[in-house]
C-alpha cells in the first residue's frame, strides 16, 4: 500500500512520518514537500487575499496527479489552512481517498463531546479550519505563532512550552478537549498530556489521520 504525505512545511514530515511508522509500518510512504506553499500563502494573505486562488487550486492538483501517477493509493495532505484546495483534487478522485490533514481530528474533537479548544501556530490555520467543525461544537481558538517560530530556531522546548501555555489557558476558559492544528505541534502531546488534566484529551492531526486512511484502505 503506497502512500503519498504532501507537505508545505518542512516541520511536519517528521510528526506524520513517525506516526506513519508506529500505527501502520507496512505502508509504503513517499514524501512531497514544497515549502513555498504555506510561505506564498502567509504573503497572500499579509497582503489582505486569502492565498487560495485558481492558482494555489491548480498547484493541489498537481500534486495530486503526481502523486498519483506514481502509484500512490491514497493521499494525505500534512497543511491545515488548504482546505477548499484539498477539496476540490479529492473532488475529482472518488476512487481513492484524499485528505485533509485536520477533517479526522475535527471527527474525534466533535466525538469528545466537549468544548474544544483549537491551538495554532500558523495564522492562516485558524481562517480555513474553524469552518471545518459542524454547526452548534462549541469551540475556542488559540495562536501560539511563537511556537512555530521557536521550530524554525531548532528551540523544540520553546515550543512545547508555548503550546502548553495557549493549552492551560483554554483549559481555565473550560475547555475539555485541546485540539493541535498543525502537524508539526504533534510533538507537544506528551507534554501536553502530563501537565493537563487527565480528563482532558490532547488531539493531534497525525494520530487521527494516520488511524482514518488506514481504516479506509484496509
Amino acid at each position: 500500500m503506497r502512500i503519498a504525505l504532501i507537505h508545505a512545511l518542512a516541520h511536519s514530515v517528521g510528526p506524520i512520518n513517525q506516526a506513519m511508522a508506529q500505527a501502520w509500518p507496512e505502508a509504503v510512504r513517499m514524501n512531497l514537500l514544497d515549502d513555498s506553499l504555506s510561505a506564498d500563502l502567509a504573503r497572500t494573505g499579509a497582503a489582505g487575499g486569502d492565498g487560495l486562488d485558481t492558482a494555489m487550486h491548480q498547484r493541489f492538483e498537481d500534486l495530486c496527479a503526481y502523486a498519483e501517477r506514481t502509484g500512490a493509493q491514497g493521499i494525505l495532505f500534512t497543511c491545515s489552512a488548504f482546505g477548499p484546495c484539498i477539496e476540490a483534487a479529492a473532488a475529482r478522485r472518488p476512487h481513492m481517498p484524499v485528505l485533509k490533514p485536520n477533517e479526522a481530528m475535527v471527527a474525534d474533537a466533535v466525538a469528545s463531546g466537549q468544548r474544544v479548544g483549537l491551538i495554532a501556530s500558523f495564522a492562516p490555520t485558524l481562517h480555513s479550519m474553524p469552518p471545518e467543525f459542524p454547526a452548534g461544537v462549541e469551540l475556542r481558538t488559540a495562536l501560539v505563532a511563537q511556537a512555530m517560530a521557536a521550530l524554525d530556531q531548532g528551540d523544540g522546548e520553546a515550543h512545547d512550552a508555548a503550546v502548553l501555555a495557549a493549552a492551560q489557558t483554554l483549559v481555565a476558559q473550560g475547555c475539555g478537549a485541546i485540539a493541535l492544528a498543525q502537524f508539526s505541534m504533534a510533538r507537544a502531546a506528551p507534554l501536553l498530556r502530563r501537565e493537563l488534566p487527565s480528563t482532558v484529551p490532547v488531539l493531534t492531526t497525525p494520530d487521527s489521520a494516520v488511524t482514518a486512511l488506514r481504516r479506509r484502505l484496509l
